[in-house]
């Protein structure tokens, strides 16, 4: 079963979820509602769905980035994205502790803010700890693409959206990206706008 995607606007995509105790992450239910998100993620299809975009909110976001998802990536691009599939996996109560600065950018979207983008700085490499699927403890050392998943996912869980870091001027319809921005460098799109 497919789940409403909450849109910008929604109170619950501004409000921090609160945490899940083990007995609750061992439920059924909880196991039902995270079969039904992977299902929507992979439906719209995106690379992390947090339960605030499902109106639940709950400190749970789920991960996969397919390998199809890169496809349309040049070698070039994957590398400088450090863009490698990730496989399915749920996060619970997470604790993001980043490494160095917030200075590497690219374009992101949203499901909760359907048709745009823009330019989003984030932190190359993160640290997280985070509650499995089965209440047990995890730790990820992430870096390139999958930190900033892990980035725009946790925000969600703490009543954040991408636009809230964005640079304001490269926000745009992703049609108007891909015609006109997708094959420009970072370093002359924002000079064209006014960033540099």
């Amino acid at each position: 079963m497919l789940l409403k995607l909450f849109q910008a606007g929604e109170p619950v995509l501004r409000q921090k979820a609160r945490e899940l105790t083990v007995q609750e992450i061992q439920s059924p239910g909880l196991r039902q509602l995270i079969r039904m998100m992977h299902e929507t993620l992979r439906e719209a299809p995106g690379v992390g769905l947090a339960a605030p975009q499902i109106g639940e909110s709950i400190q749970l976001a789920i991960i996969e980035d397919l390998p199809e998802y890169g496809r349309n990536l040049t070698e070039e691009q994957a590398a400088e994205r450090e863009r490698q599939a990730v496989p399915f996996h749920v996060i619970i109560n997470p604790v993001l502790t980043p490494v160095g600065n917030p200075d590497v950018e690219f374009f992101e979207g949203c499901l909760s803010l359907t048709g745009f983008t823009a330019l989003v700085p984030r932190y190359q490499r993160v640290h997280v700890e985070c509650l499995d699927e089965e209440g047990s403890p995890r730790s990820i050392d992430a870096s390139g693409w999958y930190a900033r998943i892990l980035q725009h996912e946790i925000d969600h869980l703490n009543g954040g959206l991408y636009i809230d870091r964005m640079h304001s001027r490269t926000f745009m319809p992703v049609d108007m990206y891909s015609r006109r921005w997708r094959d420009v460098s970072l370093r002359d799109l924002k000079a064209e706008l006014g960033l540099l």
